[in-house]
């Protein structure tokens, strides 16, 4: 492997960007990347390639600029830890969470973040927080009327309706009836080249179309149409573009909802691995990009060590152990495991598949269910949520506010299922 030095010459600039791009003070960022740089030498023992370098100090850098924000909410009174909202945004396996208001705050001014904490968060009155700030209270209407703007410029969630017509008519709008198995036949090794969660896999000239379907009345809730398109390189490395067409989807990007949003993949297959390279969308107007190298990537699309992406040769690892509804294992990181053999009928005809257990990949509270043919091809996907996932935002727990629907005991806690998917392959 290459030496730090040449490693960082090679890499330097980049970090330096990427700092001085978040902080506006010149010697402020110079002290974070000094800080860069010693923790990256102290651990570059770490590194096991030397291909994984720049992420991998990016995401060094990442954390010392988090730090440095932090400090500085501290200095101002601001503990931004402690001021969150958890938003569901859209990933690889459907809604996840992120802490948007936190991040939108740490774009903002020093004064815009003092006043919005002490009218929000601390909910003091005009009147205390012209005493604390020692201004007119006229001063403190003005300052939050120009926060409450600066944060709405920042802030990425924003209600917009577009207008699209629904063209694809293949997948039913009720999911057909289905049943699931289990056989008394030992599980198949499988070749499965899928994009984990969007199902295509990333090779020219395929095509397809998959469904989301309510789990209590069966309906279609959305359906997106995918073609890869061509190749792409992202950071050198060379992919295939992939276009998807979602129709009558929830706005995951912005409140309400819309009828038609185009996204853009880039993704690579090789012999071992499928993986994304990086994700795009139109949002108010604007093209977004983001790629491997970017923040929260990882969060939304990225799996596996330095985002090696989902293997390919799929074959049972004995990480997990189900009987019934009940999965017990290590589920202290993440696990991606086959759990058994079953005939899934849906439609009226049968599959011979293995069910793929996915287990806090994605997401610390969530499960999925995937049941693949021996071409590697999803017949069914279905989606089972912790009990206390996103209770913030929904205000109940999942026993709660889906009662009837099937659940899973996952070493102990609740899993409730939430919806299913099925492509056209299967029709």
């Amino acid at each position: 492997m290459e030496s730090f030095e040449e490693l960082m010459a090679k890499c330097h600039r980049a970090v330096e960007c990427f700092v001085k791009f978040r902080i506006a003070s010149k010697q402020d960022a110079e002290d974070v990347l000094q800080e860069i740089y010693l923790t990256a030498y102290q651990k570059f023992g770490q590194l096991k390639k030397s291909a994984s370098f720049k992420a991998w100090l990016i995401g060094i850098a990442r954390n010392k600029c988090n730090d440095w924000f932090r400090e500085k909410s501290r200095c101002l009174e601001i503990p931004l830890d402690n001021v969150f909202e958890k938003i569901p945004v859209y990933g690889r396996f459907g809604k996840s969470e992120q802490y948007m208001v936190r991040e939108t705050l740490e774009q903002l001014g020093d004064k815009d973040k003092q006043i919005l904490e002490l009218y929000y968060w601390k909910e003091l009155p005009q009147i205390e927080i012209a005493r604390q700030l020692q201004i007119p209270t006229g001063t403190v209407k003005s300052r939050l009327h120009t926060a409450r703007q600066n944060f709405k410029k920042q802030y990425p969630y924003h209600t917009q309706y577009l207008k699209g017509e629904c063209s694809m008519k293949k997948l039913p709008e009720i999911l057909p009836e289905y049943t699931i198995t289990r056989a008394d036949k030992e599980p198949f090794p499988v070749k499965w080249e899928e994009l984990m969660g969007w199902c295509i896999v990333p090779r020219q000239g395929e095509k397809l179309s998959w469904g989301l379907y309510d789990s209590l009345s069966r309906r279609r809730t959305e359906y997106t149409d995918m073609e890869v398109v061509g190749k792409a390189e992202v950071h050198g490395i060379e992919g295939m573009e992939i276009v998807a067409v979602q129709h009558d989807a929830e706005d995951y990007y912005r409140t309400g909802s819309i009828n038609e949003i185009e996204r853009r993949f880039v993704a690579q297959l090789t012999d071992t691995h499928s993986r994304y390279l990086a994700e795009s969308h139109m949002e108010n107007g604007i093209r977004k990009c983001y790629t491997f190298l970017d923040d929260n990537f990882m969060n939304n699309w990225g799996f596996g060590e330095d985002n090696c992406g989902n293997e390919t040769n799929l074959s049972p690892k004995g990480l997990l152990v189900r009987e019934g509804n009940n999965i017990t294992g290590d589920v202290k990181s993440e696990i991606l495991d086959i759990v058994g053999r079953y005939t899934v009928t849906i439609g009226g005809k049968d599959y011979d598949t293995i069910c793929v257990m996915d287990i806090e990949c994605f997401n610390d509270a969530i499960a999925s269910e995937q049941y693949l043919d021996k071409n590697g091809k999803t017949i069914l996907w279905r989606r089972f949520n912790r009990d206390d996932w996103a209770f913030v935002h929904y205000g109940q727990k999942w026993t709660e506010k889906l009662p009837d629907n099937e659940r899973l005991q996952i070493n102990g806690e609740t899993y409730v299922h939430w919806y299913d998917c099925i492509t056209d392959y299967i029709l």
